[in-house]
């Protein structure tokens, strides 16, 4: 077991391994590691440029810095003796360039301070593959439901027959949910920009960093304003889990209904054979498994968030080590949301839907009763209400045509709507599904015409949200390629 470099000092009682394999954090830090390594050459530049470490000592670091952030970290940093990975990188760096200049990289600076910085770079790339994820699964019910505007099905409201609709109007729903998703998850990540780095323990330090210089190469917009609020804050983390649950609740509803169209009773869509699986002893069955597993997901990532949020409930400023805890919620949550973004966005774009079967279902359960309510009123000024009473009780004698619409309306007040000039092909028109559609031609509606615009503009907007996704990536990068560029000079005494 490797030696714990920090206890060496304070503590003297050995660890048992229960203890230390409890106390460590390694399985979470290593979603950490690589931005670990990115922040050392940070602080150990600025510390450089500061004069605050000495060119020969800084030198030594950084090169066995950037040797680690090429080559990989040994298996060793990630030992459980030393807590975590920052410890175990900074006696990485101890053991291998010796303790005068390996245990200069840690002034001024804590744990507290460096454990914050890493968890926001990590989770800003995190975020910003999920926001392009997120764009791609837009873009395939965009595409899907281009192909798919005349395509009539039934609408449901309470799992009933409700009104005609079509398919592209459901798939657009979900792209509008999606869209209100991806604004999520941008705040969130906006909201990461500050820089912990320099906070220390919570109350700062008593050498003159340059913080600014520390958040620009780190990719940040500035440093965090509250070195207390820097380093025990964890709500970006908990928007971050709130987001990719309220994410994974819409893909939940979206699963539920292709598990029940995927049903021999609906039978509106067939999954892709890679996004099912078979019995082990019924061979005719094709289970969706792949949408039952997800739905199953969005039930882990709203436990991580009520995990996160009932450890950081009842913490007093600054840090306290309950921490930790919090961190493997995050990646949890993070890591299913977008193994189930990518998934279903594959799943959306293989299925194949039964058409016969949605324009069968469309008319069924009296669905456009409504349509043939607004005639009335339209045609023959009659109440809404009185109406909806005349509708309502052709439908309870088991069918709606001439004959039960006109005891209806005299049941209701000696009615006669043979004598106002409905007869039964208007009755037939104003029923029809395809026709019902067509009608509702106002934004937002599910008639073609409407559904073309609403295309338009979410197409737009899609552009608008990649394009911003693809500059803050190139940000991200464009400050990592800059970090890593004063490194070498650093190496090359050009400081």
């Amino acid at each position: 077991m490797s030696s714990d470099h920090i206890r060496a000092g304070r503590l003297t009682a050995d660890r048992s391994a229960t203890i230390a394999s409890y106390l460590a954090s390694m399985d979470a830090d290593r979603w950490i590691a690589e931005a670990d390594l990115r922040v050392d050459m940070a602080h150990l530049l600025m510390l450089a440029r500061q004069e605050i470490v000495d060119q020969v000592s800084a030198l030594k670091v950084m090169k066995e810095l950037i040797h680690l952030y090429r080559e990989g970290l040994p298996e060793s940093v990630f030992d459980t003796s030393h807590e975590d990975i920052h410890a175990g990188i900074e006696g990485h760096l101890i053991d291998v360039v010796g303790l005068d200049a390996g245990g200069r990289l840690h002034i001024g600076r804590s744990r507290n301070d460096e454990v914050a910085t890493c968890i926001r770079l990590r989770l800003r790339e995190e975020l910003c593959g999920l926001l392009s994820e997120i764009n791609h699964l837009r873009g395939v019910f965009l595409s899907r439901a281009g192909a798919e505007t005349e395509t009539v099905m039934p609408g449901f409201t309470h799992l009933q027959h409700a009104q005609p609709t079509t398919l592209a109007h459901w798939m657009l729903s979900y792209e509008s949910a999606f869209s209100r998703d991806f604004g999520r998850v941008q705040d969130a990540l906006l909201r990461i920009s500050s820089c912990p780095l320099g906070a220390a323990a919570f109350a700062a330090t008593g050498y003159p960093l340059d913080r600014e210089m520390t958040a620009a190469l780190l990719g940040f917009d500035e440093p965090h304003p509250n070195s207390m609020d820097a380093v025990a804050g964890r709500d970006f983390a908990l928007e971050a889990i709130s987001a990719c649950s309220i994410l994974m609740t819409a893909i939940s509803r979206i699963c539920e209904e292709l598990i029940l169209w995927s049903s021999s009773f609906v039978a509106f869509v067939n999954l892709n054979d890679a996004y099912c699986s078979t019995s082990s002893i019924m061979p005719q069955k094709k289970n969706p498994d792949t949408a039952e597993i997800m739905r199953g997901k969005t039930g882990t990532v709203t436990g991580a968030f009520v995990a996160a949020q009932e450890i950081a409930k009842g913490l007093p400023m600054s840090y306290n080590r309950d921490l930790q805890e919090l961190t493997p919620h995050l990646w949890t949550a993070i890591s299913a949301t977008r193994d189930s973004v990518v998934l279903l966005a594959g799943m959306i774009e293989t299925a194949t839907f039964n058409y016969e079967r949605m324009r069968e279902e469309a008319g069924k359960g009296f669905s456009t009763a409504t349509d043939l309510a607004d005639f009335l009123v339209r045609e023959y000024n009659l109440p809404f209400r009185l109406a909806h009473h005349i509708i309502g009780r052709a439908v309870r004698s088991g069918s709606i045509t001439l004959e039960t619409l006109e005891a209806a309306a005299k049941e209701m007040g000696d009615l006669s709507l043979i004598d106002l000039g409905l007869d039964e092909p208007t009755v037939t028109a104003a029923l029809d599904p395809q026709a019902s559609v067509a009608m509702r031609n106002i934004p937002g509606g599910p008639a073609p015409d409407a559904t073309k615009q609403r295309l338009t503009v979410a197409a737009a907007n899609l552009t608008t949200d990649q394009t911003w996704t693809n500059n803050q990536e190139e940000h991200f990068k464009t400050a990592e390629k800059t970090l890593l560029t004063q490194a070498e000079e650093l190496i090359n005494h050009d400081i």
